[in-house]
């Protein structure tokens, strides 16, 4: 939830609650198609392209005329965030590891669908509908192992930390493609000969020996959805070693 303003007034937003009506003409907008207007922008051009008065051109409208939905930028990003998560698909009747391995792919697929959810990250939840239900969902998947409450808090931060850490590595590496009209395979045909002339290999017997084989393997520098598969299996192995502990 935003930092500033009025508590209030964002939870009855977030939570669909209306204001109390006003005397005058039908209103020609909703806080929905406002909010649907700014996620198309945030997704077709990032956070930084967002504004009110942006949202407010292609709506038609003035961005004064926003002003009477959303108090501001800062609550309009709270509405975002919170409507981008609607649609989480939750893992069917499997256990808690495959239930948890399939909310992290849920979160992998979301980072990329919304790559500016990355960006408009905050340590302070938004605690809207659609994010409580998110959470929901994946305390579900650890609840009855015999962890205790903060433990299952811990899990549930510690996988979707891990897959937004994941898909930022992998959102970066897309981005810079987009930039630069160059694919990671394509940097690195061109940069591994001119490195091979400058390094050592006795130097950095090592660095040399594992890193042409993961070049090899990935035919690029790295590849992050395979750092996001391996990763996440090794996260997996250690909350299966603490719910084991638990038995």
């Amino acid at each position: 939830m935003t930092e500033s303003g009025d508590p209030r007034r964002a939870l009855a937003l977030l939570w669909g609650r209306p204001a109390p009506p006003r005397r005058g003409p039908k209103p020609r907008l909703t806080v929905e198609r406002i909010v649907a207007a700014a996620v198309a922008v945030a997704d077709a051009d990032g956070l930084d392209a967002l504004s009110m008065r942006r949202v407010g051109e292609d709506l038609g409208v003035s961005p004064m005329t926003l002003y009477t939905y959303v108090p501001g930028k800062a609550e309009l990003l709270d509405l975002m965030w919170d409507r981008a998560w609607a649609g989480l698909v939750p893992p069917g009747a499997v256990g808690w590891r495959d239930a948890l391995e399939h909310i992290a792919r849920e979160h992998w697929r979301f980072y990329h669908r919304h790559p500016w959810l990355l960006a408009a990250a905050t340590s302070r939840p938004r605690l809207g509908p659609h994010t409580l239900d998110r959470y929901e969902i994946a305390l579900a998947a650890v609840d009855g192992l015999g962890l205790t409450d903060v433990e299952m808090d811990a899990v549930v931060a510690l996988v979707e930390g891990f897959a937004a850490s994941a898909a930022r590595a992998s959102v970066e590496a897309r981005a810079a493609e987009r930039r630069t009209g160059r694919t990671d395979l394509e940097w690195w045909e061109a940069t591994a000969p001119v490195l091979a002339e400058l390094v050592e290999p006795d130097r950095y017997p090592l660095a040399t020996r594992v890193g042409a084989a993961a070049g090899q393997e990935h035919q690029a520098a790295s590849d992050p959805e395979h750092a996001f598969a391996f990763g996440l299996a090794r996260v997996l192995d250690g909350i299966a070693a603490l719910v084991a502990a638990r038995s």
